[in-house]
């Protein structure tokens, strides 16, 4: 269970970090405001990046915490810039890398059960 879900999203992580970077240097060489891209959307439908990289910093965290049994880590409301972003994904990181893996390797063998901001749980 811990490299389903630490040993995926802690990689994954890192290279949206890396990612970031190639937008920041991306803006510096053009002489466009980070923040630009950083509220861009690849459809009207999606979120702009902003939210694209907090949730993802969201499920990570949510996810490995339930399957450890313990709290996920709480990210800041404040909109964030390129730095910040990448300081959140490290947080993240770190969050899920500390849990600990017999834990997470035991979800296995029990109920875990997600509830959503509805109210509404799921289990498996």
């Amino acid at each position: 269970m811990y490299e389903s879900s630490v040993g995926i999203f802690a990689p994954f992580l890192a290279n949206l970090s890396g990612l970031l970077d190639r937008a920041a240097a991306y803006a510096e060489a053009r002489k466009i405001d980070p923040a630009v891209l950083l509220k861009m959307r690849l459809s009207p439908t999606m979120y702009d990046l902003i939210r694209q990289v907090g949730e993802t910093n969201r499920h990570a965290v949510v996810g490995c915490a339930l399957l450890a049994g313990r709290d996920p880590y709480a990210f800041p409301d404040a909109e964030p810039d390129i730095s910040e972003l990448k300081s959140r994904i490290a947080s993240a990181i770190d969050f899920i890398e500390e849990l600990p893996r017999d834990t997470i390797d035991e979800a296995a063998d029990r109920e875990v059960i997600f509830r959503f901001r509805s109210g509404v749980d799921r289990c498996c």
